[in-house]
């Protein structure tokens, strides 16, 4: 190893222990921060909800900065990983301090929950001796010598070299997992990418033979066990291929999540013949499922939730309505949440049902009695088709009754809720890695003033943070589903890789869609059909507000 070597190798084990110098008196900060919140919305002992509700800037700021403090943990850990192995390398430090080094600076300086609202720490109820008492001089060099100018320059110029890669730095995965990922960015090359914006643009369901290439390659039965007919993989080999279709397409991305939801549900709440039944189909994508579940005017209030079942001879008879339902006419069953008590008060008298029905097509949507829908008009994320959906005596088999026990509807949607949030989160990177593929092609080909849009300072420093942001949510969201595969409870990491993905993904979109100029603005260019698509993604799932309302009653609560 030459000087040279060395001091390059010395200065990347310098930024994975500059971070690790910084983290304790981040996460000393964290718990104050925590005790503090917990103190204004504290009503004789107890957490009030009026009062956390009173308090949400506070409390959603709480719950950026365990995201953030999160972040950075998993990033040390990621860099010592890959550092043990032999594979951290200068792109991977570059990706760090400057990753690092901004997140550090938002926590002091202010964390933007969304682009007009940024939480400080002040306002969580935290003393300027207990702020100051975070800072060391780790956290100022981190500050200081991460987000500069020079080393977004280098790391642009590094990546900028090698534009066929499948990330931006290591992905810290082994070979087996990467090699589904390049099997997956086979299928999009060839099925996906080159058809997308089309489908798009014509408002077009993604064509069956890509939808049955997918169930060939067993997207849908990824992660369900050998037993019923799947593939019996992680949940992490289930954000790499989210991420991967997502990254071609949003839409191919989110039918596994379909699959995913539906089969957690009886994997769950099913009862055993339920599973030998149901989840055969599902993994090899002879029947495609929707989630049912939302209604006009309830929304994430699923307490409120009014539609009805009623158990008449061997079969349950539904009347209500739903809305924002995703690709409800090719679906040949639907998870359906409904109030089968309407005695019992809020979540109690709710119950899933496994709802069958024939597909139908956009000539008749539901050839079925008892259903009908109108489509609703959608800015991006088509392929599948939104829909409201009204049920009137529309019957679904006494058999169906998910778990064969009514009233434990609520409790079985609450359980896919960790996996869900982190497919979403997944999918969140693939949009976002879209949005940054984009914008580094269009910056590296369009000249202006006799040069390449990346040689100016402001577009290459575009791309740099999209890089390193992208690293970080991807990281956040692998550790959350490594949580989930050791059957760990993880609802706040997966409700944190949610809440930072989806803000990552609209924010390359948006700067990739800048980075195009007023071309980004023409309906001809794909930026302009990620952007649309990456808005969805704070909204689904859990809106960012929601979101962060859950993390920050799991952190008072604890």
């Amino acid at each position: 190893m030459n000087a040279n070597t060395a001091a390059k190798a010395e200065n990347r084990a310098n930024a994975i222990a500059l971070i690790a110098a910084a983290l304790p008196g981040f996460e000393t900060l964290f718990q104050e921060a925590v005790a503090a919140v917990r103190q204004k919305v504290l009503v004789d002992g107890r957490i009030s909800s009026a009062r956390l509700e009173a308090e949400q800037h506070a409390a959603h700021g709480l719950s950026w900065l365990a995201t953030y403090v999160t972040a950075l943990r998993e990033l040390k850990a990621y860099g010592e990983r890959l550092e043990a192995e032999g594979r951290y390398g200068a792109v991977e430090d570059y990706a760090l301090r400057i990753g690092a080094g901004e997140y550090a600076a938002q926590i002091f300086g202010g964390i933007p929950m969304s682009q007009g609202e940024i939480v400080r720490l002040p306002a969580l109820g935290l003393s300027q001796k207990a702020i100051a008492a975070a800072g060391s001089a780790a956290v100022d060099v981190l500050i200081a010598e991460g987000n500069t100018p020079e080393n977004r320059a280098r790391f642009v110029a590094l990546f900028s070299q090698d534009q066929g890669a499948a990330s931006i730095g290591d992905t810290g995965l082994d070979e087996t997992l990467e090699a589904i990922r390049s099997e997956m960015r086979r299928f999009c090359a060839a099925e996906v990418t080159p058809h997308a914006h089309e489908w798009h643009l014509e408002n077009e369901y993604i064509p069956m033979p890509v939808v049955e290439k997918m169930a060939e390659l067993g997207v849908f039965g990824l992660t369900i066990p050998e037993e019923f007919g799947g593939m019996g993989l992680s949940k992490v080999s289930m954000c790499v291929v989210s991420e991967e279709l997502s990254r071609g397409y949003i839409g191919v991305g989110s039918l596994g999540t379909r699959s995913e939801i539906a089969a957690e549900l009886i994997l769950c709440g099913g009862t055993l013949a339920q599973k030998e039944k149901w989840l055969p189909k599902i993994a090899s994508g002879e029947v495609l499922p929707t989630a049912v579940f939302t209604e006009p005017n309830t929304g994430s209030d699923l307490a409120s939730l009014r539609t009805r079942a009623v158990k008449e001879g061997d079969v349950w008879k539904v009347h209500g309505n739903k809305t924002w339902i995703t690709h409800p006419v090719r679906a040949d069953i639907m998870t359906l949440l409904v109030r089968t008590d309407p005695t019992e008060p809020g979540y109690k008298g709710l119950s899933m049902l496994i709802a069958e029905k024939p597909r139908g097509s956009d000539a008749d949507p539901f050839p079925v009695a008892g259903l009908t829908g109108g489509e609703i008009e959608v800015l991006g994320y088509r392929g599948m088709k939104e829909y409201e959906l009204a049920f009137d005596g529309f019957e679904v088999k006494g058999e169906n009754l998910l778990g064969g026990v009514p009233g434990q509807g609520f409790k079985q949607l609450m359980q896919t809720f960790e996996a869900a949030r982190i497919q979403t989160a997944a999918r969140a990177i693939g949009v976002a890695q879209s949005a940054f593929d984009l914008g580094l092609r269009y910056a590296q080909e369009r000249i202006q003033f006799g040069k390449p849009l990346i040689a100016f300072p402001r577009v290459a420093d575009k791309l740099a943070m999209m890089a390193a942001e992208i690293l970080i949510a991807r990281q956040l969201t692998y550790f959350a589903a490594r949580e989930k595969d050791a059957d760990r409870r993880c609802d706040l990491e997966a409700g944190m890789a949610k809440l930072l993905g989806a803000r990552v993904a609209w924010a390359a979109a948006d700067n990739a869609l800048q980075i195009h100029g007023g071309n980004g603005f023409a309906l001809e260019y794909p930026v302009s059909r990620v952007l649309c698509d990456a808005r969805i993604l704070n909204i689904f799932e859990g809106a960012a507000e929601i979101q962060a309302q859950v993390i920050a009653r799991r952190l008072v609560e604890e």
